[in-house]
């Protein structure tokens, strides 16, 4: 079964446990929905704590033998999945579109972003060095070695499913670990079996790789709280997130973790208004806003306080909503009716506060017009929530340290962006805003493959990409040897 499937509805309704399909026999089954039209796309089983535990056995017996294979076999895995996904593009594309409702242009971006954590992945096994150490002890020789964990679980979110998937698993294979993927229930297959499908084509060994399909409410505490993993990667809410480390922490697995952000577009006096408003819609409203490191809040000076809102509104009511599939799309679908009221809510009861809808506000089944708000506070809903929706909220600012407040009034810390001609105000901004990342004359939509990527506060523990997703997915092991003998002192 390593052929990719050409329709998203061919060949979905498995488990894959042990390097075999398995059928929905008498489990429940998850509709997986596409969110623009509601018509279901596959009917994918709903695993069951058994299934979690199959996984995690499989998983440990494969990577005892993975971990001992050379660096150039793993790095070849890697590679080879690479390959896969940039012949298969156009699919993924297609896949991503019916499930996650995304834009061409975020299926490119996170095509993009997942085949480059790859790339960076296959350079791992190369890369799992060790240090020589003096000793205190005459005769003895002492080496720090960088060993994989074991076993790795990852619980992914709905958002970009694919590239948030990936992130964890290359890694982690690449490093000499064996993986367990609970993908999220809304995406099933982009988060979860398309993964599972990827790496059997890469000829990875039976049990390396165990996609386990089904509600967090049903399964989510059995993967992160199963005694096998040594590490559980996890991105999603901090509420959920803090389960999540809760139940980690239980057996003493690290807990790798991407939560919830509320990052602010600060645009000060002396910003290039036209560049913060560029930096604004995208940051804002690339795949409806449903990114944990959108803008929240924008956050701008009062003397270019309605020339910005007034810039903003034309580019938001410009943009092009409906159908993702469509070439021309910029806003799609929020992904299902549950999220779609959540952030309607938070508009109205801003609205009812005193915040003015500058433009937007409305719904055509699940695609939320793009909507600005002024004569916003940081407490009222939309800004002091993540909303994660196509919502801009714009809170004007007297002063730096004023700006630096209201960034900082949050229990969050994931990114952040600052518009100013001034780099040392901008820097001064920058520096005082207690986030994981931060961008000056940019948008806080950014990930590179090779940089350190995570939050700090409530926004999480622990870094991806490059260097530090590595650490995470090894760990140290220090390794003696007595040359000569020693004496002791009884």
């Amino acid at each position: 079964m390593t052929d990719l499937p050409l329709t998203p509805d061919d060949g979905w309704e498995s488990l894959y446990l042990a390097g075999e399909w398995t059928d929905v026999g008498d489990r429940d089954v998850l509709a997986d929905e596409n969110p623009y039209t509601r018509e279901a796309i596959a009917t994918v089983p709903a695993g069951i704590e058994d299934d979690v535990d199959a996984a995690y056995e499989a998983a440990a017996e494969a990577q005892e033998q993975w971990s001992a294979q050379p660096p150039q076999a793993r790095a070849g895995a890697i590679t080879a999945a690479l390959e896969f996904v940039g012949d298969h593009r156009a699919e993924i594309a297609e896949l991503l579109a019916v499930e996650s409702g995304s834009t061409q242009v975020k299926c490119e971006i996170e095509l993009g972003t997942a085949r480059g954590i790859m790339q960076q992945a296959a350079s791992y096994p190369f890369r799992m060095d060790g240090q020589h150490m003096e000793s205190i002890t005459p005769g003895k020789e002492n080496v720090a070695e960088r060993v994989p964990v074991g076993v790795v679980g990852v619980i992914s979110p709905w958002n970009f499913p694919l590239h948030l998937s990936m992130r964890a698993v290359a890694p982690a294979i690449a490093a000499g670990n064996a993986v367990v993927l609970k993908p999220a229930s809304n995406t099933p297959i982009t988060g979860g079996l398309l993964l599972a499908r990827i790496f059997e084509a890469a000829g990875v060994p039976e049990g390396l790789i165990n996609v386990v399909p089904g509600r967090g409410s049903e399964i989510g505490d059995a993967v992160a709280g199963h005694e096998i993993p040594r590490v559980i990667a996890f991105t999603g809410s901090t509420e959920v997130g803090q389960r999540v480390a809760e139940q980690a922490a239980s057996t003493c697995a690290l807990p790798a973790l991407e939560l919830g952000g509320n990052n602010v577009h600060v645009v000060t006096d002396d910003a290039d208004l036209e560049r913060a408003v560029d930096g604004g819609v995208f940051g804002s409203f690339l795949h409806q806003g449903q990114i944990c490191i959108s803008i929240n809040r924008h956050l701008v000076h009062e003397d270019v306080y309605d020339d910005y809102v007034d810039a903003l509104a034309d580019r938001a009511a410009s943009l092009p909503t409906g159908d993702p599939r469509d070439e021309e799309t910029i806003v799609g679908p929020i992904i299902d009716e549950g999220q779609r009221d959540q952030i309607l809510e938070y508009v109205e009861g801003s609205v009812d506060d005193g915040a003015t809808v500058e433009t937007g506000g409305e719904h055509d089944g699940l695609v939320v017009d793009p909507t600005v708000l002024s004569n916003v506070d940081n407490d009222m809903a939309a800004a002091c929530n993540e909303h994660f929706g196509p919502v801009a909220p714009v809170i004007p600012f007297s002063s730096v340290d004023e700006a630096i407040a209201l960034a900082n009034d949050t229990i969050h810390g994931l990114s952040g962006s600052v518009h100013s001609e001034d780099l040392e105000q901008a820097r001064r901004i920058a520096d005082g805003i207690d986030t994981g990342m931060i961008h000056i004359n940019d948008q806080p939509v950014n990930d590179e493959p090779h940089v350190p990527f995570g939050g700090m506060k409530q926004s999480g523990i622990g870094r991806y990409n490059g260097e530090q997703i590595l650490e995470e997915v090894t760990t140290t092991k220090w390794r003696s040897v007595q040359h000569e003998p020693r004496e002791y002192p009884f």
